[in-house]
């Protein structure tokens, strides 16, 4: 499996440890896609400092208009390095208050049509980035497949 690391990427997972090569590249939307089917599928990596500042100022709007450009994609996920209680609980540097950061998250997601995966650290992280994009990448195979299998089907 072949994934693309946007080169803006500030802090890119290695994915030592997972059966893929990582190669560099300018994704459109997110951090991290498949080679081949950087306009289906992406993945958006966020510290939690980093998605405060998504949700504020310049940033929300940098941010807002990534999210819409998400929305016409087969898959994409916002994957955070913390976990939900760590924002519930303020453990971030921004004076944002825990209720309206937390109420933010959740607006996106309905207005968006994007999961938040909060995967608890920097580790889990990694592992939800690349399973995300390896179950995309499996079931596009399976309906390839299907499709394949319907045409040959047809002309028999």
């Amino acid at each position: 499996m072949k994934l693309i690391c946007d080169t803006r990427e500030q802090a890119p997972f290695t994915f030592s440890g997972f059966d893929c090569e990582v190669l560099a590249g300018s994704l459109p939307t997110g951090d991290y896609s498949l080679a081949g089917l950087e306009d289906r599928v992406a993945v958006e990596r966020k510290s939690l400092d980093d998605l405060l500042g998504c949700l504020t100022g310049d940033g929300r709007e940098r941010f807002e208009r990534e999210l819409a450009r998400a929305r016409g994609m087969d898959a994409f996920a916002v994957v955070v390095e913390a976990s939900f209680q760590d924002m519930a609980e303020g453990r971030y540097r921004s004076r944002m208050k825990p209720h309206a950061a937390l109420q933010s998250v959740l607006a996106f997601q309905v207005r968006y049509g994007v999961p938040f995966v909060w995967a608890g650290s920097r580790a889990g992280a990694e592992y939800a980035a690349f399973h995300v994009l390896r179950h995309y990448l499996r079931e596009a195979q399976e309906r390839l497949k299907a499709v394949v299998k319907a045409h040959g089907d047809a002309a028999a």
